[in-house]
């Protein structure tokens, strides 16, 4: 297996990969959620199989975890109340309604400290920040107060099992410029932005339309919006800085089988083209979107990683997550020049 280059020659494109890692908090207002529990029943042995191929393939990830899954149970639950919390015109968003309603927790959709750690304790992990509650900062009802309690209340518990996040992941990808300050005050130096093409803005829940919705599934299967690989002109001059989304890696549908072969291509396609120009790819989803059809998914992922290795040999192309990217930047070693071949049929 081929090995990393030393930190002083980094001058190649990179692979980023980001994971969403929430379990039941993500999806509280799904109107199927009873159904989708298949899923998230799942996320153990689909975290077991990623941190295994990560580990075999030295893939480094940053797994953002919502806050209340560091948590035992929920007496610690509600001996950690933020004092400020959003108040959102959507109550089915809200944890803290739904625990006042649910009364009885079942730990593993709830609670996962232990799988945390395990995740911690894989070399190149690391464990970033999704907010404490799963927060969504352009919903109605949502505040920069209720956000700083919140960025607080997930620093602590994070901290608290030797885990200060140093990159963050907003739920629902709902960045806000005005809430970005509030991350540097509690040692947050990067975050995840959005792809730049109007159909990936950041909006609520009433902003994300039939049609937005239908091309960018399109835009999984054909290029319709370009790469989406950055270089260091998209970061910012300060921190946070943004390392925006290049791809979801939308999960295998038996009813889009036949399309299987387009999707993987286009983000091969965008991985190779970032190897070139020197430039980051990067990947994200949630791990419980491999609860279903895990083996497909699973294989899915072994071919990215194939095409990684590749470049990898040829290019120089390498793996890192969202704080050692951001280390990059940092010690001014982001990112040169671009390989002297065409890019032709990319």
């Amino acid at each position: 297996m081929a090995s990393f280059p030393s930190k002083q020659s980094l001058r190649s494109g990179c692979l980023t990969i980001s994971l969403d890692f929430e379990i039941i908090w993500g999806v509280l207002d799904n109107p199927k959620l009873e159904a989708y529990k298949k899923n998230l029943e799942q996320v153990p042995t689909v975290v077991d199989r990623l941190l295994r191929l990560f580990e075999h393939q030295e893939i480094h990830a940053t797994w953002s975890t919502v806050g209340l899954l560091f948590l035992h149970s929920e007496k610690e639950f509600q001996c950690g109340l933020p004092s400020h919390r959003p108040n959102y015109t959507r109550a089915s968003l809200c944890p803290y309604r739904y625990v006042e309603e649910k009364g009885t927790l079942e730990p593993r959709l709830h609670f996962q400290p232990n799988l945390i750690r395990k995740i911690s304790e894989t070399p190149g992990q690391e464990i970033g920040s999704h907010t404490y509650s799963h927060f969504y900062c352009l919903e109605d009802g949502s505040s920069v107060a209720a956000f700083r309690d919140d960025t607080k209340r997930a620093v602590e518990v994070a901290s608290a099992c030797g885990c200060p996040p140093r990159s963050l992941v907003f739920p629902r990808n709902q960045c806000r410029e005005d809430f970005l300050a509030v991350l540097t005050d509690f040692g947050i130096r990067s975050y995840r932005g959005n792809e730049n093409h109007w159909i990936y803005e950041a909006s609520n829940k009433s902003g994300q339309n039939l049609f937005r919705r239908a091309l960018r599934l399109t835009d999984s299967y054909l290029n319709l919006t370009g790469h989406h690989t950055f270089g260091a002109e998209a970061i910012g001059r300060s921190a946070p800085f943004n390392l925006p989304a290049s791809r979801f890696l939308r999960p295998y549908s038996r009813r889009l089988a036949l399309l299987e072969p387009l999707r993987i291509r286009r983000i091969k396609s965008a991985m190779k083209h970032a190897a070139i120009h020197n430039e980051v790819f990067h990947l994200w989803w949630h791990p419980h979107n491999f609860g279903s059809n895990l083996e497909e998914n699973i294989d899915c992922l072994q071919e990215i990683c194939a095409e990684f290795e590749e470049l990898r040999r040829r290019y120089g192309f390498y793996s890192l997550n969202m704080a050692e990217l951001t280390e990059e930047i940092d010690k001014g070693t982001f990112l040169h020049t671009q390989w002297p071949e065409t890019v032709e049929n990319l």
